[in-house]
């Protein structure tokens, strides 16, 4: 079955590098929140990073895509899009 929407949070950083550095963070144990709320530039910092369910269409292409295409669990990224560079823990998907 077909995943219909997905519940994502995610860091939003202005760079490569920094993305880079914040998914080492992630890697050794950091918490995941934590990084969000003191490293995205993202209004959703101040809840951890989560954006909450969405739909196909809600976000940016290539956003969507790595949040559709990865797996309850998952931390996926770095993901460029227009606005940066995005980190995505993927919460949920139905």
């Amino acid at each position: 079955m077909a995943v219909k929407s997905v519940n994502a949070s995610h860091i939003l950083v202005k760079n490569a590098k920094d993305a880079e550095n914040i998914m080492a963070r992630l890697e050794k144990g950091e918490s995941f929140e934590d990084l969000a709320k003191r490293f995205s530039k993202c209004p959703s910092k101040s809840k951890g990073g989560s954006l909450g369910w969405f739909s196909r269409g809600d976000m940016v292409a290539e956003f969507e895509k790595a949040c559709f295409e990865g797996r309850t669990g998952d931390i996926v990224g770095p993901v460029k899009t227009e606005f940066g560079y995005h980190i995505i823990k993927i919460v949920g998907q139905k």
